[in-house]
């Protein structure tokens, strides 16, 4: 097997904001030579898959500011420090939709940014959903709405849905209903 690994020579922080911090290290590459690397640190997040009694997902639509546009999301939320990522996952259904849960399961884990963040996301599925009141954070803005995984997975073939959280929870939902993928 070939050498791959990247060494981390030196570096340090170049960027701290209240939520990202950007890091520039030297690094030496497999064949010696040295060269630098910048990326973002980020704190890791949750994804919920609300799926209703029904057969239908709980969306939501949300303007995100980098893209300046509305997007259709799965309710998602930052791990706070030394907070356990399923608690993450509970608190973040609350606060944005207002649903509670009765049954969990971690589904995975990706990284969707892995050439410049450190960034990963627990996905989770949230079925025996109960309606309760939004605790949406101050300057949170956001609309619910349902769908079945049918009409999720048609807006992302027409690109429609392009938020890659939100396509690979859509995936996921599919293989699951189809029998093709089993959660431990």
């Amino acid at each position: 097997m070939v050498n791959l690994t990247e060494t981390r020579i030196d570096g340090g922080m170049v960027y701290e904001g209240h939520f990202l911090k950007v890091q520039r290290d030297t690094i030496e590459l497999p064949d010696g030579k040295r060269t630098a690397r910048e990326y973002i640190l980020h704190p890791g997040a949750v994804v919920i898959l609300p799926l209703l009694d029904d057969g239908k997902v709980l969306l939501e639509r949300q303007f995100r500011y980098p893209l300046h546009d509305v997007f259709i999301e799965f309710p998602a939320g930052k791990i706070d420090p030394g907070e356990d990522p399923l608690d993450c996952a509970k608190r973040e259904l609350v606060e944005e939709t207002g649903y509670t849960a009765s049954d969990w399961q971690f589904v995975t884990t990706i990284h969707n940014a892995i050439a410049y963040s450190d960034e990963h996301l627990d996905l989770y599925l949230a079925r025996g959903l109960t309606q309760g009141e939004q605790k949406l954070d101050d300057g949170e803005f956001l609309e619910l709405f349902t769908a079945t995984i049918d009409e999720l997975l048609q807006w992302v073939r027409e690109g429609k849905v392009t938020d890659v959280k939100t396509i690979i929870g859509a995936f996921w939902l599919d293989k699951l209903r189809a029998g093709d993928w089993k959660l431990d």
